[in-house]
């Protein structure tokens, strides 16, 4: 299956070198000489022109930031026009890791308080600096934020469908329990 691992930032240099922020826990099965990314462009008129696979051809570390070259691109100019394209990578279907999921396999599972009432629903999940964040959605529209860490999600039962979120007061509902 193939799914997003990065998303093209700014050029660097002159000789097409390009950011990318990660959307992957294993950067370097994903972008190594001689790896081939899928191109995903954004919607619009931006995305004419665009290779439909992209080569990589250096990988290097500057400062905390991924630069990638690709044998497609050579220059500043050229490398200014893949930015903001998503790149996919072919990945296997599970990750080989008991606590690790793709967002795909969270997005719509039940989330149980530890009594096993539902609560909300997992809609998405934002990779944040520290941790990674549940998106949840309670059934009456509001979304919430929950740190995705084991402390607050001691279970993913990704085939029984649902999370356990032992959630303090406000984080989930609205902290007036009518006291």
């Amino acid at each position: 299956m193939r799914l997003v691992v990065a998303r093209i930032g700014r050029a660097h240099g002159i000789r097409g070198e390009v950011t990318v922020e990660l959307r992957t826990d294993t950067p370097d099965d994903r972008f190594y000489p001689g790896a081939d990314l899928v191109v995903v462009p954004p919607k619009g008129p931006a995305a004419r022109g665009l290779p439909k696979t992209l080569t990589v051809e250096t990988v290097r570390d500057h400062n905390g930031t991924l630069l990638l070259t690709f044998e497609q691109v050579h220059d500043r100019t050229a490398a200014e026009a893949l930015r903001n394209v998503l790149l996919e990578a072919e990945v296997p279907d599970e990750t080989g890791e008991d606590d690790a999921w793709y967002t795909h396999q969270l997005v719509g599972l039940r989330v149980l308080d530890p009594a096993g009432t539902e609560l909300a629903t997992v809609v998405s999940l934002e990779h944040g600096p520290a941790q990674d964040l549940l998106v949840v959605r309670r059934p009456d529209g509001a979304t919430r934020y929950v740190p995705f860490v084991t402390a607050l999600v001691p279970t993913v039962d990704v085939k029984g469908g649902f999370v356990v979120v032992d959630a303090p007061r406000g984080l989930l509902d609205d902290g007036d329990d009518g006291a």
